[in-house]
Formats: C-alpha cells, structure tokens, sequence
C-alpha cells in the first residue's frame, strides 16, 4: 500500500511504467521472468507480490503458493505486522528468506521481476490498486468487491482493455462445480426459457458515523495515511485496521454489493448478460428487482432461501428451475435433472480453482473466468442497484453508457470524490 511523502519511489515508478509500456501492451508477454525455482522451468514460473494481506487474503495467496509454478517474491502493506506475518508464510513455504517486504507499493510494483499482484485489501483500495499495478506491467487477481462506484467499475475495465494485462476478480463461485452446473442446465435448455435470476443480497445500508478517535500509532507500525489512500480523512481507530471497517459508507459499498458481487455476477453469467445491465432498477424492501431490455428479471433479495448455504442463486425458466449455494447441494425441478449429478463438495469460498484458472491465463494470455469486462459490468449492476435503495425510487439506466435516463441526482452518485493525489 502507498506512501504518498515517498516521491523518489513514485518517480522511479513512473519512469519504470514508462520502460515497461510496450510490453505492458503486447499480448504474448511470457511470465516467470526471475530465475527457476525448484522443478519448474524459468519459462513456466510465476512470480507473485501481495498487496494488503489480510485473512482472506492469506488463504487466497496459500491457493498461489499450492501450485509449483508459483514463488511469492514481495508484500506490500501498510501495517508492519501484516508484513512481517505474510514473509514469514511465503519464507516458510519456500524454504528461503526471499520474500521481500514494503510499505511503499510504487517501490514494489518498479521491480520488473514481479509478474503478477494479488490485491487483497479493503474494498476502497481494490480497483485502484488494480488499475495501478496495470498500468506498470502487472496482472492481478483482486479479491472483491473489485469497484466501488460505476465509475471505478468502468475505469477498470478500460484500462486492462488498453494495456492488455490479465485481470481475474475474486469471485470464485465462476469456477466452482455446483455453479458451473447449473449454468449448464439453462445453456443445453434444460430449464426452457429463463424468465427470472434470483440473487442473495445482504442488508444494504451503510453508515456515515466515524468511530471515536484513538492515539495515532507510529507510521513504521500503521501508515494511516496509506490506509485511506483515496477515501475522506478521519480520525484513526484500531478496529478499522483490525478489518471493522464495514458498514462504513467511505470504505465499504453495502450489502448488495458484498454478496452480489459474487450472486449478482452468476446471474449475468447465467442469463447470458455479461455484456448488458439491466435498464430498470425497483428498490422493494431490502432488495431491488431489475429488468433487462428483453424482459428477464433480476431480483435481489436478502430473505426467502430454501437453505442451500451462504451466496444462493436462482434461476427459473418456463419448464423447470434451480437452486443452489455455497453447500454445494441444490434443489432442481423437474428432478429428472438429478440424475446428471447429485450433488458437489461443498467449495463456495474456495479459491484454488479459480486461482488455476488466473495463473493458467497469465501463461495462455486467454481472458479469465471473472475478467475485467465481466466482473466490472456485474459491479456496475450491483451498484446501480444500491443507488436505487438509496434514492427509494425506480431508476432506468442506459445500458451502453451506464448513464441514469433524465435523473441527475442519481448520476452524481455515479462516482465518488477521492483524497489527492489518487484518481482513476
């Protein structure tokens, strides 16, 4: 995470991001650029730095380290035991001490021997952080929510279209069985036409309060600036470095985002929306329902599940529907579409496969399962939706531009003001 008094590391970053932009921009880029490591071949490694490694942060790197090809060189975060915690995991998994540490992530990001970012952060820093590491060479698996506004969501999206790096959201779900499958069934037409997508959301609101202000640590301990980074400044508290900083409307998008960044993306995913959003957004309740240009519903909802574990999908057709979660158990109708499977392992927080599925598309140079384009539209949805329960009123959005049709009020909320010197 940055340091933003450390200009000699932010000059000698841009002049490194200067150096590496054409091959920040060509396609067939080959990763694992260090010297070999153990049985793999120089030209197969992959090397790994992590920014902001929390706990889930920690089980998403073990996911990078399981596979042999994959030596975590660098951390990055503003909190010197957090640093000092990851080198030790990286160092032991090695058998070396060549993990290095930083606080200062333009430092990091400068070395060309890094190929790949994991951001693992708070949610405030996921799309900046992405888009930084970008643009000096990087690819990136963020862990999500990756946006916190529309506007972040399509500046992600364009700047991995513009430097051609490889971009995998954390939404694991895309690459977990239980899911896959019942995306299948409405793509062999199991289901007939697909009327209606059901997300789980959770409660939406967020709060504008600040908790009380504590003594400032010093900054080798907590780099509190950093730790904002683009958000308003306010006093420091322990409890939001120590991950309680959600529920808080400067640092965390609310309820609908942080489930539906994962169910609302399955939805897209499964009614063949990845490349459109919905055109109307109807808060009712805690949820929103919306609808696309061609009729088919989106419904977030927080309550009314059959059951099937934490981040459950929907998805009904005029001959038959789907349930399923992060049990990996579904209900199904009719249940003649049992007998393709009957039920997966439970995996909906696991990160391993969708983690295979980044590092092998870093080699291939072949989009991800959850890419830039994709994961940014699910947001978008999502956030367009939050905007329609805040406002308490139905909203139309232009799905090409993303655009709120004739409400001026909900385009303002499109974007968020961010602390100097950070902007997307």
């Amino acid at each position: 995470m940055p340091n933003r008094t450390t200009s000699f590391s932010r000059r000698r970053f841009l002049k490194r991001t200067a150096q590496v932009a054409a091959v920040a921009l060509a396609p067939q880029v080959v990763p694992g650029r260090a010297l070999g490591f153990g049985a793999v071949a120089p030209s197969e490694r992959i090397t790994v730095a992590g920014l902001g490694i929390g706990g889930r942060g920690a089980g998403v790197l073990r996911s990078f380290m399981s596979n042999p090809e994959v030596q975590v060189l660098a951390v990055c975060d503003v909190r010197k035991s957090r640093r000092e915690a990851v080198k030790h995991m990286a160092d032991s998994h090695h058998g070396n001490t060549d993990c290095d540490m930083y606080r200062d992530m333009y430092e990091m990001l400068a070395r060309p021997d890094i190929d790949t970012i994991l951001t693992a952060t708070g949610d405030r820093w996921h799309a900046l952080m992405s888009i930084i590491s970008c643009k000096a060479g990087k690819d990136v698996f963020s862990e999500k929510p990756c946006s916190m506004t529309i506007a972040e969501s399509e500046a992600l999206a364009d700047t991995f279209r513009q430097y051609g790096r490889i971009y995998q959201a954390g939404t694991q779900r895309r690459s977990i069985g239980n899911f896959i499958f019942a995306t299948d069934l409405i793509a062999k037409g199991k289901l007939g036409k697909l009327h209606t997508v059901h997300a789980n959301t959770r409660n939406p609101p967020t709060s504008h309060q600040w908790l009380p202000e504590e003594p400032l640590p010093p900054k080798e301990e907590v780099d509190w600036d950093a730790w904002l980074g683009p958000c308003p400044w306010r006093p420091y508290n322990r409890r939001y470095v120590q991950g309680r900083w959600r529920g808080f409307f400067d640092f965390h998008g609310g309820g609908i985002l942080e489930w539906g960044s994962h169910t609302v993306d399955l939805c897209q995913w499964a009614g063949q929306k990845d490349h459109i959003a919905p055109v109307e957004y109807v808060p009712e309740g805690s949820g929103v329902v919306c609808t696309y240009d061609d009729g088919l519903k989106l419904v977030m909802r927080t309550g009314g599940w059959m059951g099937l574990g934490t981040c459950s999908v929907r998805y009904e057709g005029d001959e038959g529907w789907i349930e399923t979660g992060d049990s990996g158990r579904f209900a199904v109708e009719p249940e003649s579409l049992r007998t393709a499977r009957t039920e997966f392992r439970r995996a909906g927080t696991d990160p391993s496969t969708h983690v295979r599925n980044f590092l092998d598309c870093v080699k291939t140079r072949k989009p991800a399962n959850s890419n830039s384009d994709v994961a940014a539209l699910s947001h978008i949805v999502c956030h367009a939706a939050y905007i329609a329960w805040q406002l308490g009123r139905p909203l139309r959005m232009d799905p090409a531009t993303h655009y709120f049709i004739d409400d001026d009020e909900a385009d303002r909320m499109r974007s968020r003001a961010m602390r100097e010197p950070w902007h997307v």
